[in-house]
């Protein structure tokens, strides 16, 4: 399987990257700073230096060649304010789904965040309603498309070990998940293309996620 990440540095993209290659498939990372390169090739990832920010929906199109899925796992990031919430975290999904649709790639996987489907209150800081108001126009705009998708909103994220056991449902309590968890999650959902048009919140729980994957898919 060849699948390009984009946000192919971050955290839960290096994870999957290290599933994928540790599994014989091909992950392909997209990152805006080609110094990050290496750690990419030391995930088992193959580079590719574009910055979703600064360009276009055809060269974008190029870097998906042949892929079979794609992954939106970018963000804009800690220290980042308001309009590139809007940018990367809204603009850049939306980007990959014009090129997802003129590569010809139908499956794609959003990672979003819990929390979205709800207006922020009035006393919520500026940079993180604008974040969960980028979220859920990525949402509406992707799954609105002829593509095969998958949202995924993971709750609270941490750097913990991988448990190997979820809750995974349209709606769950609130709670947290580790990357490494949310990282085989997303394998488990692109084994699975069952799980397309699907919306789902992840936590973690008491069910192995390859069971709670399947039960979803069935």
């Amino acid at each position: 399987m060849r699948v390009v990440i984009a946000g192919g540095h971050g955290k839960i993209a290096k994870l999957l990257e290290r599933d994928l290659a540790g599994r014989g498939d091909t992950p392909l990372g997209l990152v805006r700073n080609p110094d990050h390169a290496a750690a990419l090739r030391a995930a088992g990832a193959e580079p590719v230096v574009c910055d979703l920010e600064h360009t276009d929906a055809d060269t974008l199109a190029r870097h998906l060649a042949d892929a079979d899925a794609v992954v939106f796992a970018a963000g804009a990031g800690p220290g980042s304010g308001a309009d590139r919430k809007d940018t990367v975290d809204r603009g850049a999904a939306v980007l990959l789904a014009d090129a997802a649709v003129r590569a010809g790639v139908r499956r794609y996987l959003l990672v979003s965040s819990m929390g979205v489907d709800d207006p922020p209150t009035p006393d919520t800081d500026d940079v993180w309603a604008a974040y969960l108001r980028a979220k859920k126009a990525a949402e509406d705009d992707v799954t609105g498309r002829d593509l095969d998708v998958t949202v995924l909103r993971p709750g609270r994220l941490t750097d913990d070990e991988p448990a190997g056991r979820i809750t995974l449902a349209r709606h769950v309590p609130p709670g947290a998940i580790s990357r490494a968890d949310v990282a085989r999650v997303l394998l488990a959902l692109l084994e699975t293309p069952g799980t397309a048009g699907h919306t789902l919140e992840l936590v973690a729980g008491d069910t192995p996620a390859a069971d709670a994957v399947d039960a979803l898919a069935g």
